[in-house]
């Protein structure tokens, strides 16, 4: 029987697009030309460069945000979590390793940062919203 389109049989070892846009994204990753906070290309971007569909590079994206090498920020895009070892050095299972060391803690430090800038915000936009009404009721006395 013939593997469906888009699909690979278990074990034949040719990786799918979004496998091979992961794998890139991280090899840029790992050789520190993406940078821990830096944002990844747009989706759009990466249709062009790898000739993809937007469900690719949207699995691509998500495997990425699985495996800890990135996080989404609403309205801003998807941004570099950290790098597994500094100065594109191999970790201790090899270049082929591909999960990063200390994921999860990267994920929560990045969440951790993710809630301090929305904590600032709201913060923020009450201090506005007090700054307004105090106009407001300063006018109708």
């Amino acid at each position: 029987m013939a593997a469906r389109r888009g699909r690979r049989r278990a074990g034949s070892g040719v990786p799918l697009t979004f496998e091979v846009i992961a794998e890139t994204l991280r090899e840029r990753i790992r050789s520190g030309g993406l940078r821990p906070g830096d944002a990844l290309p747009t989706q759009a971007a990466l249709m062009r460069e790898f000739g993809a569909a937007s469900l690719t590079v949207q699995k691509a994206m998500a495997l990425l945000k699985q495996d800890g090498w990135a996080v989404s920020r609403p309205g801003k895009g998807a941004f570099v979590v950290h790098r597994d070892y500094p100065d594109g050095a191999d970790g201790p299972d090899g270049p082929e390793a591909t999960a990063p060391a200390g994921g999860t803690t990267a994920r929560v430090e990045a969440l951790e940062r993710a809630l301090a800038e929305a904590a600032q915000q709201i913060a923020d936009l009450r201090g506005r919203v007090e700054a307004l009404e105090s106009d407001v009721s300063d006018r109708g006395h």
